[in-house]
Parts: C-alpha cells; sequence; structure tokens
C-alpha cells in the first residue's frame, strides 16, 4: 500500500490548549502517528481529536498524523516495524516475525457495512461481480469481501476484485464501477443519499460477530526506548475517544473530524451516533481477549496465517501499556453500556 505522507497539521484553537501549556513541558515529545485510511474515516479519528483538543499537548506530546492508504499490510506495518511510526498493527505481522505489539484498541468491533446495489439481493448474487479492493490485495476491503463471499460459499475468485485507493470507494461504487463495497457510517449514509436502491447487505459486526478491528501497534524497541511517550500517547487518545462520547464536547469534537475526514455535518454526526450506540470505540484499553484470540485463529482458518506460526495473545498485546496509558487518562471509565 502506498504512503500519502500527508502529515496533518492540524491548527484547531481550543481552551485546553492553555492549560496544557500551563504544565511548562519542557520539550515536548515527538511523535508519528499513522492513521490507516486517506482521508481517515470517523472510526479512526482519535487523534486529530486529541489534537484539536490539545490534549496531545497537555500529556507534553507532539504528535505529527501520517495517513495510510489502508492499514491491514504495506507502508502502514512498515513503519511499525522500522520505528518510525505507532500505526494499526494486525497480528498476522506480529506472527510471522515482525519485532512489536499490539499497544491499544482504537476500536475493537469493526464499525463497517458491506453495501451493494439494489440488484444484488444475497451474498450468492455477488458472483461474477465487481467487488472493492480498496488499499490492495490483503487490505481491509478484499478480506472482508472474501469473507462475505465465502459466506455464500463463493472463493475469491468467483467474483473480480479492483484495486483502487480507499478515496475510491465511496465515488467507484456510487459510479458503478464497483458493485459491493465495504463502507463506514458515514458512507453509508451518503451513499443511500445518491444511489437509489443501494442497500447493507451485511454488517460486519454480524457476520463476523467476535472480529477484532483495529489496534495501534509499536515496534519492541520503540517500547523499550520511549515507553512513556507512548503512554502518553496513548492516554491523550483514549481521552480523545472518549471526547467522541460526551454531548459536551460536541461543538469541539465534530468541527475536528469534519476537517479530517472531509465530510459534510450530518455524515459525521450520523457516523458518531453509530459509534457511540455500538461502542465501536474503546473508552480503556481496548483489548479483548476473547476477540483478539478469535481473530488469531480465524486468520489461520482461512489460510492469511500459517498454523505453526500461531501465537499468545501476550505475545501479540502490551496489554500492561495500556493499562498505564488508561491510568495516565484518569483511570478505567464506563460510558454508557461501553468499557473496553
Amino acid at each position: 500500500m502506498r504512503l500519502l505522507a500527508i502529515a496533518a497539521a492540524i491548527s484547531l484553537s481550543s481552551p485546553l490548549l492553555s492549560s496544557a501549556s500551563a504544565q511548562n513541558c519542557p520539550a515536548p515529545r515527538k511523535i508519528n502517528i499513522g492513521v490507516a485510511v486517506a482521508p481517515p474515516n470517523v472510526v479512526h479519528t482519535a487523534p486529530y481529536v486529541a489534537k484539536a483538543l490539545g490534549l496531545f499537548a497537555k500529556h507534553c506530546v507532539d504528535a505529527t498524523i501520517i495517513q495510510f492508504d489502508g492499514g491491514a499490510a504495506g507502508t502502514s506495518v512498515t513503519a511499525v516495524a522500522q520505528g518510525s511510526a505507532i500505526s494499526n498493527l494486525p497480528d498476522v505481522a506480529i506472527a510471522r516475525g515482525l519485532k512489536g505489539k499490539q499497544i491499544w484498541g482504537l476500536a475493537p468491533r469493526p464499525p463497517q457495512a458491506y453495501v451493494v446495489p439494489e440488484s444484488v439481493k444475497t451474498a450468492a448474487d455477488l458472483k461474477g461481480k465487481r467487488l472493492s479492493a480498496a488499499g490492495g490485495v490483503g487490505g481491509f476491503n478484499w478480506l472482508m469481501g472474501r469473507e462475505v463471499l465465502r459466506s455464500a460459499g463463493l472463493g475469491q475468485d468467483d467474483a473480480q476484485f479492483i484495486s483502487q485507493g480507499t478515496a475510491g470507494r465511496l465515488p467507484g461504487f456510487i459510479a458503478g464501477q464497483i458493485e459491493g463495497v465495504l463502507l463506514h457510517p458515514e458512507d453509508v449514509f451518503l451513499v443511500q443519499q445518491k444511489k437509489p436502491g443501494a442497500h447493507v447487505l451485511t454488517m460486519i459486526s454480524d457476520l463476523l460477530p467476535l472480529y477484532a478491528f483495529n489496534h495501534y501497534g509499536a515496534s519492541d524497541a520503540f517500547i523499550a526506548k520511549d515507553r512513556a511517550l507512548l503512554v502518553d500517547t496513548i492516554a491523550a487518545m483514549i481521552e480523545a475517544n472518549r471526547a467522541i462520547y460526551q454531548d459536551k464536547d460536541k461543538d469541539k469534537v465534530v468541527p475536528a473530524i469534519m476537517e479530517a475526514t472531509q465530510k459534510p455535518k450530518d455524515a459525521v454526526e450520523f457516523a458518531i451516533d453509530v459509534l457511540t450506540k455500538n461502542c465501536i470505540l474503546s473508552v480503556n484499553e481496548g483489548f479483548v481477549r476473547e476477540r483478539s484470540e478469535w481473530t488469531h485463529q480465524n486468520n489461520i482458518n482461512t489460510g492469511d496465517l500459517e498454523a505453526d506460526k500461531k501465537v499468545a495473545f501476550e505475545q501479540i498485546a502490551d496489554l500492561k501499556l495500556a493499562t498505564e496509558a488508561v491510568e495516565k487518562a484518569g483511570g478505567r471509565q464506563t460510558i454508557g453500556t461501553c468499557r473496553d
């Protein structure tokens, strides 16, 4: 996958910045934070919210946000391996020898829907159709498209996967260039306005109820060298996720997400409602052992990981670092029914 090298210079002002400055950080510590999609979906915007609300500054962190064109493989994972950024880190990469660990679950549950045109009524109808492989083969759209085909007893060769940039998913589907695509809530909202008859074939949370969606990771060398920086960075993003849940922060959160995602206010607010009501975004460590272990085994079952490379949960996740970050963020919280 292609690194877009977009450093997000979010400059929204916030009253929180003055209180952050009052801490007199001797020297804000620099870190690169990867985002798995360009432009990001609403679910990915914790770093942008943390920057806009002054939460990174509060923890003496100077964060540069880098957008990657897909987070399941390619340059995002390479950046983690090289220690040049923290970003989405799949368990498969760790099992195959990447010296790193997941350090926080941004979103333990998948928020996406698989969307199809009016002519497609069942997964079996996708045979011979053009499906999105946004981010390339091995990317999340390709993986989930394959799972939808499998639900109808079809294989990946029974449809035509079209490689495209992640930004091309929605316009490509609206234009009829693809006939099956994985979309986030804000894009489901928009596509139903722009393409009559388009509908949700299945939610990924229904298709794969225990799938673990998105976890930030760091290299072992980064963890050993700058653990305190990682703890503070994750603490700021935990606080950002919590702010997304809170109505009192809406007037600052929504504009930050609109700017980051380049999506209209009504679509952003719809997505926030879906994400928060369904506990998609984490409010604490974001690790659910059952989900991590199920997803790891599923990668073996589907042939994406060799069985002899299976590793334990403790080899995948640095739960202690995530717990330290939760403490830095003020301790564990429950928001509504959300507690992961």
